[in-house]
This record gives C-alpha cells, sequence and structure tokens, in this order.
C-alpha cells in the first residue's frame, strides 16, 4: 500500500471513530432526555385542566417565567458555563456523614430525615421510607456538564428498601436516568407530576408502579396522603420538550405528622392556597438556592423562603436546593447564610443537618457546618 492509499485509509478510519463517537453520544443524550407522551396523547390526557394549553401543547406555571438578562447578577449566565469548574464552589470538602445500606434501619422510624444534598433526601414517616428527587451524580445529559461541587454521601448501589419514589419535576438536577434504571426493578411506586411517568416507562420502571398526580390530586399509600401541589417553575430536558411535563410541590400528610416539600418554585400566591387546603405544617422543605435578578420567578429568593414558609404556617424549616451545583451564579454558600439569618430574625426554627445525617426535626441539633471551623 502507498503512502497516498495509507493516508486516505487512515483518514477513513477516522472519520468512521469520529461517526461511530458522535452517534454513540447522540444515543446517550438521547436516552438521558428519555421518552414523552405524544402531543395527541398529552391534548387527550390534560385538556381539562386549567393549566395546560391545548394550542400551546404546554404545561402552563401560575405566574409567568421571565428573564431578564441585563439584570443578570454574578457573572456569565450563557450554557457554556456548565462545563467549567465553578468559581462559586466550595475551597472545602464539605462535611458529610457518609451512608451505606447498614446505616438504615430494617423497618424505617415513625420520623426522621437524611438529606443527601440539592433536592435529594429520604424521609421516614409512619415506618415508609421515601425517596424524593434522586440525584447522585451530575446534573446535565452529558457527565461534563453541572458537575457536582461536592461528591453525594450516599451511592444510589448503597441505597436502602425504598417504598416511594417521588419526582417534582424532569429537570436534571431532579430526575437523573441512571438512577431510576437502577430502581425500575425494585418494590417501589413511583409518584410522579403529569406526563411525568412517559420518562420513567422508557427507562423501565412498569406503568403499574408510577401514579401521576395534577395539582390537587391525592395518592394513598398505608397512612400516608401525597397531594401534589402548585408550583412557579417549568419543566423540560432537552431544546423542544419546554413544559410537556408538569411540575409540582407535594404535601405528604402521615398520621403525626404534615410535610410539605417545595420542589422548585418562584414566589406566588400558592403557597397562601397550599396553607388554606392543607396546613399548618409540621416540616417544610423548602428551596433556598439558585435565583437571581435575571430570572426572579424561578426559584425563590432568600427573603422569599422566609415568607413563604410563614405563608404555609411551617412550624421549622429544612432548607433544601442547595450546596451541590452551581446553578445560578452566586457563592455556594450565600442563600444558607442568609436564609439562617433570617430565620433567626423572624422566629422561624430552622434545622440545617449536613448532608448525610439522619435527623428528627425539632429534636436533632444541628449546625452552621458551611461556616469553616
Amino acid at each position: 500500500m502507498n503512502f497516498r492509499m495509507k493516508r486516505k485509509y487512515s483518514l477513513s478510519i477516522l472519520a468512521i471513530a469520529i461517526l461511530l463517537a458522535l452517534g454513540g453520544t447522540g444515543c446517550y443524550v438521547n436516552n438521558q432526555i428519555g421518552k414523552l407522551n405524544s402531543s395527541n396523547e398529552r391534548e387527550g390526557e390534560y385538556s381539562k385542566y386549567s393549566y395546560y394549553s391545548p394550542a400551546k401543547d404546554e404545561f402552563i406555571s401560575p405566574k409567568e417565567i421571565v428573564s431578564y438578562p441585563e439584570q443578570t447578577t454574578g457573572g456569565d449566565p450563557g450554557f457554556w458555563r456548565f462545563f467549567r469548574t465553578s468559581p462559586n464552589a466550595p475551597e472545602f470538602e464539605l462535611p458529610k456523614h457518609v451512608l451505606t445500606k447498614r446505616d438504615f434501619p430494617e423497618v424505617p422510624s415513625s420520623y426522621a430525615a437524611y438529606w443527601l444534598g440539592h433536592s435529594t433526601a429520604i424521609i421516614e414517616l409512619d415506618g415508609y421510607r421515601i425517596l424524593i428527587d434522586p440525584v447522585f451524580e451530575n446534573a446535565g445529559p452529558l457527565p461534563v456538564i453541572a458537575k457536582r461541587m461536592s461528591v453525594s454521601p450516599l451511592q444510589r448501589e448503597e441505597l436502602p428498601n425504598i417504598d416511594i419514589v417521588i419526582i417534582t419535576h424532569d429537570h436534571y438536577d431532579h430526575l437523573e436516568t441512571e438512577t431510576i434504571k437502577f430502581l425500575a426493578d425494585k418494590n417501589i411506586h413511583f409518584i410522579t407530576p403529569l406526563a411525568v411517568g412517559a420518562r420513567l416507562e422508557g427507562w423501565g420502571v412498569p406503568k403499574s408502579k408510577i401514579t401521576e398526580l395534577a395539582w390537587h390530586q391525592t395518592t394513598i399509600h398505608g397512612s400516608l396522603n401525597i397531594t401534589a401541589t402548585p408550583t412557579v417553575h417549568y419543566s423540560g430536558r432537552s431544546y423542544n420538550d419546554r413544559n410537556k411535563t408538569l411540575w409540582a410541590s407535594y404535601v405528604i400528610k402521615g398520621e403525626n405528622k404534615n410535610l410539605y416539600w417545595s420542589g422548585d418554585t418562584g414566589y406566588g400566591e400558592h403557597f397562601k392556597e397550599i396553607d388554606r387546603k392543607y396546613g399548618p405544617f409540621d416540616l417544610a422543605f423548602m428551596e433556598i438556592d439558585a435565583w437571581n435578578n435575571g430570572w426572579p420567578n424561578t426559584h425563590l429568593f432568600p427573603e422569599q423562603v422566609i415568607k413563604a414558609s410563614k405563608d404555609i404556617d411551617a412550624k421549622l424549616l429544612f432548607p433544601i436546593h442547595f450546596s451541590t451545583f452551581d446553578l445560578a451564579l452566586h457563592p455556594w454558600d450565600e442563600s444558607i447564610g442568609i436564609v439562617t439569618d433570617m430565620a433567626s430574625q423572624n422566629n422561624l426554627e430552622i434545622v440545617t443537618p449536613i448532608m448525610g445525617e439522619k435527623v428528627i426535626p425539632g429534636i436533632t441539633p444541628t449546625t452552621k457546618w458551611w461556616i469553616p471551623q
């Protein structure tokens, strides 16, 4: 084989390798995105809800999700920042209690919580174990996108027996493909907002194990009543599926405790409505991070966390959705610092465990672990 033929052969092999790599990456990303119901299925099933628009084929937030790029604070809001090391990440390894299956009781307790970072948590209530928004790795469709700032205290392979998985919405920092695949064949009841179930089915969860809820719909699991409630937010996992699925917060009512899980939300009148229908609450898990002046209705600002907690008449505040991913261009500890100070000023009791720590909310003492000693 002469030089020219060798060169042509080598370039051909390289071209094939590149095409195979691109094809493999495309298949991987498509799998991460997951499936959706067809537009006809969505229109047929969801047109009866006031917050679904058949004309636009999308769900509608109680308040418009707006963006004011000129008001963005904290740096570059562009997508490419998710590929870079965050300048807002902690300069030290965050404290955590590393967990394995052996650290969980065989029979879940009547009341306890384990925060695993960001919006992932395990709640034990009335002898049932609930896993919420399980994400153990990054927050994007590729491993290089939106990397964790701190390793999870629990690996998915070390999860204890779970009775219920609750999903608030389908954004990558709340719904992780590999974790759903890992849990798909387990004896678990999956609860999602409307239209999210198709994602789970595509990853192997039998339809019989999935309950989709509209806002203000309730499902019963033993002594637990779990109700989906409104939030000001949006959904989507790719450029062309925005708001094709619903998003939700949840009321989790047991025999003696009434809990609220905020999901992702901007501030709105829905908090007072939730209080009127389902409050007061013994404990409110409230998202506190990823706020920015440039997108004011997407997440709660610190002062709105306190206001919303009062709106729903929460006895105790449990901050979530912080310290794990850089989603909004502010230092990783800014939100928790402001929220704890404001909670103290407003006589609102707050629980702030380190990641992986088992707490009985209101009983187990916690510390300001984000302040280096």
